[in-house]
């Protein structure tokens, strides 16, 4: 039996909770996001493995917490030597292709892609590198600001904008790649956007879908700096948020932009699955639909990621196979960990036992179990490991250097209350401790990101002295075997470009 395509759709700072257990919010303009969540398997409670970019998208591929991996923050390298799902679809005779943002950090630009069309939108190198031994200090020159708050509004086009539309251009060419190749060989296309993340700058088209009017108010409200917890306020301070006036109107701007923007998505993917239907994959393909993380959008007056809030960890995952799984929701929650297991079983292929995530697989068949999510963060904006445990309606914060957060997430989905000092939650409190406790020896932890912190900021400033070789992606092509050449009979050229094949006509 010929083993099913994946195509999956990874997109950047997607809010999950806009994505829950009824799929799409009422208000979201995506008809195209909406029929595969009508038709398909919605794990509506997923987490990142980490809030942050690099760390939560090696995590995806690798199926490792960034402890493991090492990729702790969106400068640290991801080994060639830990296998991906790519590399594990690759070895059960898939083909594998990126169009799109993954953010590797290092000189391997593919691990386990055999194709990649374009180049990153983020630098490879170490120059984003945090600094633990100076936690006061801002790098002004890469931290995120505010200022992506106070410029929100409309243009034509973008630095993203023309990343993203040429993400989606390169993702329909490898579908027709891939309809004049062998129909035996199945494939698996990732297509990764760099879209909703900031920039909150969206086209007019896409702008007009949200007046102001149906602008969702912000459901969690803002809280004053001084009573904000102490990473959230650290976070605050690396958004230089005293040198910007983020108004009220700001506020409604950089949502409504936002929100253009999963529209913006929406249409891409439909144009990606409209040539996959015409290539007639539409069949026996699995999609999936994720995100790397989320983004606070405002709310208790944060913006981006980077801590365990739902609005930053929580993002959407759905699987869809009609033909296979039919439609459902999954409210157990679920990891992006989660992810390479499922694809390695769904591809027939053997799931190694040694990954932090599980296979999703029963759970599309409806057979899901109860268990415990693991997020982790050490980078810019923390000064010290940060660790999330979700298991049941409950969600812990640890940070040696902070304060625990225990918030009970079925009676309090806008994590208004901390349960720490309430003795009906103390057992409760006490065993998600000791969980944590029992997994993590945090004073090794730190010693590792410091470590690779220090290595990685001294060869930083080395290499960018003398003679530099960037290690970001350069995609090549045969221009030389494209369109009209004398490489080939000009018959059999045009008819090996073109899908459906000519059917030999000989009369």
């Amino acid at each position: 039996m010929k083993k099913p395509n994946f195509l999956i759709f990874m997109v950047d700072q997607c809010n999950g909770t806009f994505f829950g257990e009824d799929g799409p919010a009422d208000f979201l303009h995506v008809p195209n996001l909406r029929k595969l969540y009508d038709e398909g398997v919605n794990f509506a409670n997923t987490y990142c493995a980490s809030p942050l970019c690099a760390p939560s998208r090696a995590a995806f591929m690798s199926g490792l917490l960034p402890s493991r991996t090492g990729v702790y923050d969106n400068a640290a390298e991801f080994a060639s030597c830990v296998p991906t799902f790519a590399h594990h679809l690759r070895r059960a005779g898939y083909t594998t292709a990126l169009s799109g943002k993954m953010h590797f950090v290092g000189p391997d630009q593919l691990h386990g892609f055999e194709k990649r069309t374009t180049t990153d939108v983020y630098p490879a190198d170490f120059g984003w590198t945090p600094d633990w031994t100076k936690p006061d200090e801002r790098i002004d020159w890469w931290y995120h600001n505010l200022g992506s708050v106070t410029t929100a509004g409309v243009a034509e086009t973008t630095n993203q904008l023309e990343y993203d539309d040429e993400v989606a251009f390169f993702a329909k060419q490898t579908l027709h790649q891939f309809s004049r190749e062998s129909r035996d060989t199945p494939f698996c296309l990732t297509v990764s956007f760099t879209h909703p993340h900031d920039p909150f700058v969206t086209r007019q088209k896409y702008w007009d879908l949200y007046p102001e009017v149906a602008m969702p108010p912000l459901k969690e409200g803002t809280i004053a700096y001084d009573d904000q917890d102490p990473h959230s306020k650290r976070l605050l301070d690396m958004s230089d948020w005293q040198n910007f006036d983020t108004t009220d109107q700001k506020v409604i701007d950089s949502r409504r932009a936002y929100f253009g923007n999963i529209s913006y998505i929406d249409e891409q993917i439909g144009s990606i699955l409209e040539t996959l239907k015409a290539c007639e994959f539409d069949e026996d393909t699995i999609i999936l639909f994720v995100s790397d993380h989320g983004d606070m959008l405002g709310e208790k007056g944060l913006w981006f990621k980077m801590s365990f809030f739902e609005g930053s960890a929580r993002v959407p995952l759905l699987v869809h196979a009609p033909l296979k799984f039919g439609a459902k929701t999954i409210a157990e929650p679920s990891s992006t960990l989660d992810v390479f297991p499922t694809l390695v079983e769904l591809a027939g292929a053997e799931v190694p036992n040694d990954l932090d995530g599980i296979s999703l697989a029963p759970a599309l068949s409806g057979v899901g179990e109860k268990r415990q999510i693991i997020a982790e963060y050490a980078a810019e904006g923390s000064i010290s490991p940060m660790v999330m445990l979700r298991e049941g309606e409950y969600k812990l914060n640890k940070c040696p250097v902070d304060p625990d957060q225990l918030f009970n997430l079925a009676s309090d989905p806008q994590e208004q209350v901390n349960l720490v000092d309430d003795p009906d939650h103390a057992e409760v409190l006490e065993d998600m401790r000791a969980i944590i406790d029992s997994a993590y020896d945090f004073d090794a932890y730190y010693q590792d990101v410091l470590g690779s912190q220090k290595q990685r900021l001294i060869v930083y400033d080395a290499l960018r002295n003398g003679d530099y070789y960037p290690w970001d992606y350069q995609p090549l092509q045969l221009a030389s075997e494209r369109y009209m050449r004398n490489h080939k009979d000009l018959n059999v050229l045009e008819g090996d470009a073109r899908y459906p094949r000519i059917k030999e006509n000989k009369t």
